[in-house]
């Protein structure tokens, strides 16, 4: 069975011009994306976004712009999905209260999950691993935020 795979990701930039990258294990996988995650029935993409970045960042969030949504086929990693990523350029109403890592899968204990900041100048597409964030780094880079 085929189906649509609806996701949303917020692109947080710091005052040092760095972007919050969340790195993760889950299904047996390693990878790094951008913070957010699926759509769940009933919710609007800016009511899931905020849901993600309080569930996976215990953190508020202001959404400023759409930045991009995917344009392209893209199959999901984990099961027979087709993506659509939604993309928003957003701010924290308050400081991250994170530990921040400099390091790929430095994972606390009992954590599947860890966040780092990554300088936009340094960032390349091969610092995420889903095709649509690599389009968004290209993207990001381009562009005049």
């Amino acid at each position: 069975m085929s189906y649509f795979n609806v996701r949303v990701y917020g692109l947080l930039m710091n005052a040092q011009n760095q972007v919050l990258l969340s790195d993760e294990y889950e299904y047996q996988q390693y990878f790094t994306k951008f913070p957010g995650g699926g759509l769940e029935l009933g919710e609007g993409l800016i009511t899931a976004l905020k849901r993600e970045f309080i569930e996976e960042c215990n953190a508020e969030i202001e959404v400023v712009n759409h930045f991009y949504t995917t344009d392209f086929y893209e199959k999901s990693s984990f099961n027979e999905s087709q993506i659509i990523s939604v993309y928003y350029l957003v701010k924290a109403v308050h400081p991250l209260q994170l530990a921040f890592k400099t390091k790929v899968f430095d994972f606390d204990e009992n954590s599947s999950q860890s966040f780092r900041w990554v300088n936009l100048s340094d960032l390349t597409e091969a610092d995420v691993t889903f095709k649509t964030d690599q389009t968004v780094v290209n993207l990001l880079k381009k562009s005049t935020i």
